[in-house]
């Protein structure tokens, strides 16, 4: 084996990118190193689970890797770890939770709930350990969204519930305690204080995430979450329409007041494919999230189509990220999910979270 060969690997770490984060593997701390007398070993550790999609890493590296003639001498490790990131002001961690994700939007109705829960099971399929809190006290939709609709958490004290169980996720959320056409006639105060008691109530069990859908709008609930909920990042969701634009510029704009990171923002319902045609109709307008964010300095994590499967499979209880996790849908999903969490990896830590590495090894 050539003597060079270490160092011309390290230079070839900088031709590969890592898809979700945009680093060269060397900026995200690829090591590369003797491995015995079988060649050499390049080992990466993520900041973000990815073990349903380490695969497709290893392609990237490999298709520059054939380069070389001995490219076979070369073994292949992808670790992934999950930390605590910093949150806003001084506010203490909540207990079972290392990450708290907010899904937000200022105006209703562009597809956040749906988003909210097939980015949850994303990062479920990814190997983390995902909850998912509806804080959408006035119109819950979760429990639906994922199958739980007509059943109700446990409480085994009095004081605290334990979350359901759905597709893997831990889930609470206010339809589950409330029968399903009771209107939450509620004021602000009597909403955030059900927002508490859902959030500090539940038995969380170790989470590396949890994703909450917020309500929409900028009103009590948001304040609330600034205030008292530590928050590790927000992503906001938004329609190419130039009203729902303003609107998601008002939400960034309040995040930014309330010091919680923005990871990115996603835009929904794109375009409409023609089922009899294909041709593909801008319906809400072209790029306009991609231009918000671009002026913004933050990455546009994915673009979804308007496309009735992804409504007619989030009614069914059985998302997206559920039915066909390999399909194009699936993996706009699944991308977008490994895009938020690539951007909250790069952020400080806070505190060292507990997770178990994931390791796929390749002979």
């Amino acid at each position: 084996m050539p003597a060079t060969l270490q160092n011309d690997l390290k230079e070839l770490l900088n031709q590969v990118e890592i898809p979700w984060s945009g680093e060269s593997l060397e900026a995200a701390g690829a090591i590369v190193e003797p491995n015995g007398d079988k060649g050499f070993r390049i080992s990466i550790r993520l900041g973000y689970p990815a073990k349903a999609s380490a695969q497709r890493l290893q392609d990237r590296i490999r298709v520059v890797l054939n380069a070389r003639a001995d490219a076979s001498e070369i073994t292949l490790e992808i670790d992934s770890e999950v930390h605590s990131h910093a949150v806003q002001g001084a506010l203490a961690p909540l207990p079972g939770v290392s990450n708290i994700l907010v899904v937000s939007s200022a105006k209703g109705g562009v597809g956040k709930s749906t988003v909210a829960a097939n980015l949850a099971l994303a990062l479920a399929y990814e190997g983390a350990r995902v909850g998912m809190l509806d804080a959408d006290i006035y119109g819950p939709s979760q429990s639906i969204m994922l199958g739980v609709a007509g059943e109700q958490p446990v409480s085994r004290d009095g004081k605290s519930f334990d979350p359901l169980e759905a597709h893997g996720l831990q889930v609470i959320s206010i339809g589950c305690l409330v029968d399903t056409e009771q209107p939450m006639v509620w004021r602000g105060p009597m909403v955030t204080q059900a927002l508490n008691q859902l959030l500090f109530q539940t038995n969380w069990k170790e989470l590396d995430y949890l994703v909450v859908d917020m309500p929409p709008g900028t009103g009590d609930i948001q304040l609330t979450l600034g205030q008292k909920v530590p928050v590790s990042g927000a992503i906001i969701v938004t329609t190419p329409q130039d009203i729902a634009l303003a609107d998601a510029l008002r939400g960034l704009r309040m995040f930014e007041k309330l010091k919680i990171p923005v990871l990115g923002m996603v835009e929904n319902m794109g375009s409409f494919v023609c089922p009899g045609c294909g041709e593909a109709t801008p319906l809400f307008g072209d790029g306009g999230a991609a231009e918000v964010a671009a002026k913004n300095d933050l990455p546009l994590l994915g673009r979804l189509p308007l496309d009735v499967r992804i409504r007619q499979e989030t009614d069914s209880g059985t998302p997206t990220v559920i039915v066909e996790p390999d399909s194009p849908l699936g993996l706009v999903f699944r991308n977008m999910a490994l895009n938020a969490v690539a951007q909250l990896a790069k952020r400080p830590r806070e505190y060292k979270g507990a997770f178990a590495g994931i390791r796929i090894e390749e002979a």
